[in-house]
């Protein structure tokens, strides 16, 4: 993602002196040769061949019966044995057929066919008394799709975590007297397996495929006579790693929630491989390892994600379970250089900045035009945040709400004449925009300070966007200024509008000072902050915020408006801690 070799670190922190460039590098979605091989090939999963692909030897039992290291979310599970399926905030009937999905979005049907939620059924009633809702729906699950090989229940990644999952709960679902269940549970383990060998490949790079080659290893290792088919997944993970990471450990989607089911994936295989009594592979040991501190580094002061390319702020019960899962003990990652994220600490306060271009649409469906966009939390309260929640299950039913917290505007940022500094395109995938972030960071006995610029609006306005953040040693103090340059060697620049927005958390209050230069904003609950600004005209204009449940609350946003002439604009501002 650099033009220029990884500098030297300063000290133990992490953080390399000078500046660096960092880079979006080719490519955009998946091209249409590759969506139409796609489509040719799921289309073949329909024929007598692939149904003879699936055929082979019946497994008689699991190698291994390893444990889910992953908590589950009790209050998930007992919504379950109620009649409720439950995933982030969207709520459909669960009866002795399984879920009713006719209205789910995308997000829940995946979930549901992942079986995922077995852990949180485990975590509500215990394996022995969960067991026989568990047979029940992994019944109706078989009727229904069992002999049906379509998307999305047997898309490659959703496959494959069935091959963690029913095993992590072997002695539940094989444990009864039923052998005719009990062979068909093996049974589509193995035919599972075929399938997820030849798909894993033909996957879209990123988490779906890493989790595809998880799937395949874990086969491997719980199916008898799967030394090769072991050999074949630890080859084809590590290349699913090490072209679905950057070298700081974190997705290429960017995306907190990826990440945390990143490590997740990592941690499960780890514990098939130790119910094995075996060693993971050394390279996909590292990148669990190193994976973790990137997780780290986007956590707020109350303990939950930030608002990061379409997450919701997945809250510190799910978080804690899984780093607790991955037995890994790491300080959170200050600077993900290759990652783009930038985390600076000062007493109490926490500040988040997004250092780098939004990710590729060939690695993420949720992308945002979020560049130079930054959070605030005040020890366990938030007090700047982005809209967020974009990839929220709960949001499908409010038509259009997802692509809005897409936006720039739906960010901590400036956004120039009301317009993305990425592109966000009809299909939803990324198209022109920032291509470069110039960043310079310092760290003194003061505080920290970050400087960094994009290009996004460069050739359609001829303006550079700069963003200067300074953060007080004691987190009493946050001071920026933005930026607006006139691009080098361009003939003419135009006239253009722009807005520089702080969307605030629910619950912390705004209210203007008499000369309409600044705002007090009390968090409920917390401490009072002055906010003061030059450069523009501000106003505090209606917000909203998506929750870790996938539910959006109504908030407020501070707004610095005004027009930047031909030789750019200056806008500088400031919050101070005042209780």
């Amino acid at each position: 993602m650099s033009d220029q070799a990884a500098p030297e670190f300063d000290g133990d922190d992490g953080i390399p002196p000078g500046k660096r460039l960092v880079r979006a590098g080719g490519g955009a979605g998946l091209s249409l040769g590759e969506r139409l091989a796609g489509h040719l090939y799921r289309l073949t999963w329909r024929t007598p061949l692939h149904a003879l692909r699936l055929k082979g030897r019946h497994p008689l039992k699991l190698l291994a019966a390893p444990i889910d290291p992953v908590a589950g979310d009790a209050a998930i599970g007992r919504a379950m044995t109620e009649g409720r399926f439950i995933f982030e905030g969207e709520h459909v009937a669960m009866g002795e057929e399984g879920a009713d999905l006719s209205t789910a979005s995308p997000a829940l049907v995946a979930y549901y066919h992942s079986f995922a939620w077995l852990r949180d059924l485990t975590a509500a009633a215990g394996e022995d008394r969960a067991a026989p809702l568990m047979r029940a729906w992994v019944a109706a699950w078989l009727k229904a799709h069992g002999d049906t090989v379509l998307e999305p229940a047997w898309s490659a990644g959703i496959s494959a975590r069935r091959l963690l999952h029913w095993p992590a709960h072997a002695p539940a679902l094989l444990g009864a007297n039923d052998l005719v269940f009990r062979s068909s549970v093996l049974n589509a383990l193995a035919r599972t397996a075929r399938h997820v060998d030849r798909a894993a490949d033909r996957t879209p790079p990123g988490l779906e495929r890493i989790a595809a080659w998880c799937g395949i290893v874990a086969a491997g290792l719980i199916i008898a006579g799967g030394d090769a088919r072991r050999a074949f997944g630890e080859a084809g993970l590590a290349k699913a790693l090490s072209t679905g990471l950057s070298s700081d450990g974190g997705m290429l989607s960017r995306s907190p929630r990826e990440q945390l089911e990143l490590v997740a994936l990592l941690s499960q295989l780890a514990g098939i491989y130790s119910a094995r009594s075996l060693a993971m592979p050394n390279s996909v040991a590292q990148d669990l390892t190193r994976s973790v501190p990137p997780l780290l580094g986007l956590v707020m002061g109350d303990g939950a994600l930030g608002n990061w390319q379409g997450s919701p702020p997945l809250n510190a019960a799910r978080i804690g379970a899984v780093i607790q899962a991955s037995g890994e003990r790491a300080r959170p990652l200050r600077q993900a250089r290759e990652w783009g994220y930038q985390r600076m600490v000062g007493g109490q306060t926490i500040m988040l900045f997004d250092a780098a271009p939004p990710p590729h649409s060939r690695t993420t469906r949720t992308g945002c035009a979020s560049t130079l966009a930054l959070e605030v939390s005040d020890g366990p309260h938030r007090l700047i945040v982005n809209c967020g929640g974009a990839s929220a299950a709960g949001l499908a039913a409010v038509p259009g709400l997802a692509e809005g917290l897409r936006t720039t505007a739906a960010h901590s940022t400036l956004i120039l004449a009301d317009t993305n500094s990425t592109a966000v395109l009809s299909s939803g995938a990324l198209g022109k925009g920032v291509d470069a972030v110039e960043l310079d960071r310092r760290e003194n006995e003061q505080g920290s300070r970050v400087e960094a610029s994009h290009d996004g609006y460069g050739k359609r306005f001829g303006f550079t966007h700069g963003r200067s953040l300074a953060l007080s040693v004691d987190g009493r103090e946050v001071r920026g200024e933005d930026t607006l340059i006139p691009v080098a060697n361009r003939r003419k620049v135009a006239e253009a509008s722009f807005a520089v927005r702080f969307h605030l958390a629910p619950g912390v209050e705004a209210s203007p000072t008499a000369d309409a230069m600044g705002a007090l904003l009390r968090i409920d609950g917390g401490a009072l902050w002055q906010f003061r600004s030059r450069g523009g005209a501000l106003s505090i204009e209606p917000s909203l915020w998506v929750d870790g449940d996938g539910a959006w609350h109504q908030s407020k946003q501070l707004v610095i408006a005004g027009d930047a002439a031909a030789g750019g604009a200056t806008i500088g501002w400031v919050f101070k801690r005042a209780g």
